[in-house]
């Protein structure tokens, strides 16, 4: 079976969720013996060098990579305004990019095409033209309902307007390509419903992130030390942005009062001067990190405030698999099937995200068995191969129904 991926920014390096979701899907399924290729639409913010990536990544049959300077620009947001589309969305259709594409649909035959979120819904047309491949969309999100959740939680007025509108272009999109794929690969089950209800009518798996297990291994010698709470994410995200400031102003200073040794480490890239200067006694900014994984074996906790977006929040599996404590809100457990108090702790109140972690610090013992369940939950639950397999398995009986196989 021959894959031709197409994704809206490097899957490379594995510091954020999509970059994390295509590598794990797409390797698990050269595993299970399709050929899988890339289209990368290489933007300035996150480009990659393909020459770069690891061996161990590199296990893509060819790699195509369009540069595209998709810079968000004061007159770019304007001209989407009076044009009446989703600047959003418009950032990621590239006219260099579509005439890749055809070029390397004409050049080789590929069974199925997968895009890697809405946003590369943009090229259906042209995949339509040049390829007789199944289209299959796999969503990270509802996409809609991030800038919906964002816009309710924006307190200045006129962004919040601003969002509001573009979210409206960006909705409307999202429904109008509901049924020009032929099949949609829903990271959960609740994400599937909703775009079900929305009108999707075609063939349907729910796939969540899978995780290979093998490479997050835990440590857990920090259990034995002072506790220490840890969050990371890419702070250029305003969820991110949200998240942390509403745990830095309505949680952080009880837990700095009640705990005088606490520390609370925050790593991300793009964090913004204005975040950085909202830091508090024993609250350390580290930007970028390196190694992901190593920074959150440093410290037993995961934090993980979030109050808008959609899908899976991959930095929650991986905190998880790490056997980290994760303390999240109900937006940051969706799609994850846990229970609260034995896999992972979930609150949506200060009061009560105080109150869990509180109850940890002072069970240290109670908080590494929290992280070794959930690492448990994820082996059984987010099994990177077996998830591969239930799409593959769809894509097949696809091709077969079509007598494309």
């Amino acid at each position: 079976m021959k894959i031709l991926i197409l994704c809206k920014k490097f899957p490379y390096p594995l510091r954020e969720g999509e970059p994390i979701a295509i590598t794990y899907l797409s390797k698990s399924l050269v595993e299970k013996g399709c050929e899988v290729s890339l289209l990368v639409l290489n933007t300035s913010k996150h480009y990659f060098d393909p020459v770069r990536l690891p061996a161990a990544h590199n296990h893509y049959h060819k790699i195509f990579s369009v540069a595209v300077d998709n810079h968000i620009t004061v007159s770019g947001a304007m001209k989407s305004m009076v044009k009446g589309v989703s600047y959003i969305l418009g950032r990621f259709f590239s006219k260099a990019y579509e005439q890749k594409l055809e070029e390397v649909l004409q050049a080789e035959k590929y069974d199925v095409v997968q895009l890697e979120t809405v946003y590369m819904a943009h090229y259906i047309p042209t995949i339509r033209q040049y390829s007789k491949a199944i289209i299959s969309l796999r969503s990270h999100n509802v996409e809609h309902e991030i800038w919906e959740r964002v816009a309710e939680n924006t307190a200045n007025p006129f962004k919040r307007w601003y969002l509001k509108n573009q979210n409206k272009h960006l909705k409307a999109f999202e429904l109008r390509t509901l049924n020009s794929y032929d099949i949609l690969l829903a990271i959960t089950q609740r994400d599937l419903a909703v775009f079900q209800k929305l009108g999707f009518k075609n063939k349907s798996v729910v796939a969540p992130v899978g995780i290979a297990l093998g490479e997050y291994e835990p440590d857990y010698h920090c259990f034995k030390k002072y506790p220490s709470l840890a969050f990371i994410g890419a702070l250029d995200w305003m969820p991110n942005q949200d998240g942390i400031i509403w745990f830095l102003e309505k949680v952080w200073p009880a837990l700095a009062a009640r705990f005088p040794k606490l520390e609370f480490h925050i790593a991300g890239k793009n964090t913004p001067d204005w975040l950085r200067k909202r830091a508090r006694e024993r609250v350390v900014f580290h930007g970028e990190v390196p190694d992901a994984k190593a920074f959150l074996n440093q410290h037993p906790a995961l934090i993980a405030p979030l109050f808008s977006g959609s899908g899976i929040k991959i930095k929650v599996l991986e905190g998880m698999a790490l056997g980290r404590s994760v303390f999240t809100t109900p937006i940051g457990a969706e799609g994850i099937p846990a229970r609260h108090g034995e896999q992972l702790f979930v609150a949506n109140t200060p009061e009560k995200f105080i109150e869990n972690i509180e109850t940890a610090i002072n069970n240290q013992n109670q908080m590494k068995k929290v992280g070794e369940a959930a690492r448990a939950f994820i082996r059984s639950y987010f099994d990177d191969r077996e998830i591969a397999g239930r799409v593959k398995e769809a894509y097949r009986e696809l091709l077969d129904q079509r007598g494309l196989s």
